[in-house]
């Protein structure tokens, strides 16, 4: 065994073990107040998978959207996103499973900060807790 080798450190992506409940092309609502009404996912970062497999996405994680409704300033551009709600039921480790009524995303500037300044509706612990600019902008962590 030879020694260790340092790493440069990497963003790190979904490394959790929850129902992935979105994928590429899935439609997701724009929950906060930066413009967007509506949006598509179309890349998920950090996911390497086998050939032609559709990457994954679940809650808490980043994915990148193009805006298809909402201001003019802001369709048809492509952002980073962090997905806030899922539909699909997913289990936390206390046995407990929750499902939301629709998939939502916040969006994500360049560098990271949130784009709009407040999230409408209720927020996945699971995103607050990875997130700690979403946890401040949710108005309801579930």
């Amino acid at each position: 065994m030879g020694a260790k080798r340092a790493t440069a450190s990497k963003p790190t992506y979904s490394k959790r073990h929850l129902a992935t409940g979105l994928q590429v092309m899935s439609r997701v609502k724009v929950t906060d107040n930066s413009g967007a009404k509506e949006a598509v996912i179309i890349g998920v970062p950090g996911y390497h998978g086998r050939l032609r497999r559709v990457p994954p996405a679940c809650v808490g994680d980043i994915v990148v959207v193009s805006v298809k409704k909402g201001t003019p300033e802001v369709r048809k551009k492509v952002f980073k996103a962090v997905i806030v709600r899922q539909r699909r039921p997913y289990r936390r480790p206390d046995g407990t499973w929750i499902a939301f009524e629709d998939n939502a995303v916040v969006l994500l500037t360049p560098e990271g900060m949130l784009k709009g300044t407040e999230i409408r509706g209720p927020v996945a612990r699971e995103a607050a807790e990875r997130w700690s600019q979403v946890a401040n902008a949710a108005s309801i962590i579930v």
